[in-house]
């Protein structure tokens, strides 16, 4: 039977991989909508959707990303370029989210959101270069 992919890929290396991407899904979409959700008066309803889902969801998808590392063939090392700083990338974004946005989440003044706002715009730029990383794979052999 003929295929499309380039390269043979088990099939636990592909549901980890759709793993990974949903849980990366999770951990950044709300973040899209927490401005206008503190705006409204969720913040109650934010503080828990962040502790018990996004963060939850953001170290998932670090630790389903060391493992797609750790299946891949012997040309992906842990020491590659592209990976280190992704490693670098998703830390940041665990510091940048458990430090930032988590407080500026319960409350509604006018220094919490710019807190937040200043958390969120570090999360979606170092989110854009970590998927740039993914992509591009700088520095692979």
């Amino acid at each position: 039977m003929p295929t499309l992919a380039i390269l043979d890929i088990s099939t636990g290396y592909r549901i980890l991989g759709v793993l990974h991407v949903l849980a990366a899904i999770v951990a950044f979409g709300p973040l899209f909508i927490y401005p206008s959700l503190q705006r409204a008066g969720a913040s109650a309803t934010l503080a828990a959707l962040h502790i018990r889902i996004v963060l939850p969801a953001l170290a998932l998808a670090g630790v389903l990303g060391m493992g797609l590392v750790g299946l891949s063939d012997s040309a992906i090392e842990m020491s590659d370029t592209w990976i280190v700083l992704s490693l670098l990338g998703w830390v940041i974004l665990v510091v940048v989210s458990w430090f930032l946005i988590r407080p500026a989440l319960v409350d509604s003044g006018e220094t919490a959101r710019r807190r937040m706002a200043a958390g969120i715009g570090v999360t979606h730029l170092v989110m854009v270069v970590v998927l740039f990383l993914m992509v591009f794979k700088p520095g692979a052999a």
